[in-house]
């Protein structure tokens, strides 16, 4: 990653959807973006679709070029992470739409790459998205949820890159 790549973050929830983008060349990130759709509706059915386009709109605005998405993990309510990944799917299915490619990151790999470990409690994710990003703001937890799931991504897509660099230098690519 040479030049700078935009990438949204999505947090996924039933009731409230937080999203960061940024740009990043791979080292350094540049805060664009971030917030959080209040979801409404009594249905599912409803806040699902509403996730859709809310979400659709978003990459319209911003014009990322990829998509990263946390994945959906089972605590102990069954019913809550099922509705969970109902919404990371109707987020999914926007970025789809819109023809972005889609990284997917667990919750401790997100903490992990942002933090430097997997339980970090959701205040040090919001420092650490103000300290990293610049900002003169400490973003809401579900946008800087959406932040460090952007940054994830883009320290993935970094070393990706990196391997295959690593990999044609060495005259082994496929």
């Amino acid at each position: 990653m040479s030049e700078k790549t935009r990438i949204i973050g999505i947090d996924p929830g039933s009731r409230s959807t937080g999203f960061g983008v940024i740009d990043s060349d791979g080292l350094r990130h540049s805060y664009v973006a971030s917030g959080f759709i209040k979801i409404s509706g009594d249905e599912l059915s409803e806040r699902l679709g509403m996730i859709f386009h809310e979400i659709s709109l978003v990459i319209d605005k911003w014009q990322p070029q990829s998509m990263a998405v946390e994945q959906v993990f089972v605590n102990k309510n069954v019913d809550s992470a099922l509705k969970l990944g109902q919404a990371r799917g109707a987020a999914i299915c926007a970025g789809i739409n819109a023809k972005l490619g889609i990284g997917e990151y667990t919750p401790r790999a997100v903490k992990k790459a942002v933090v430097g470990h997997g339980a970090a409690e959701k205040q040090q994710i919001q420092q650490m998205m103000k300290i990293l990003l610049k900002l003169d703001f400490v973003p809401q937890t579900d946008e800087a949820d959406g932040l460090a799931i952007a940054l994830c991504h883009a320290n993935h897509m970094h070393v990706k890159t990196l391997a295959a660099v690593s990999r044609v230098r060495a005259g082994r690519w496929r």
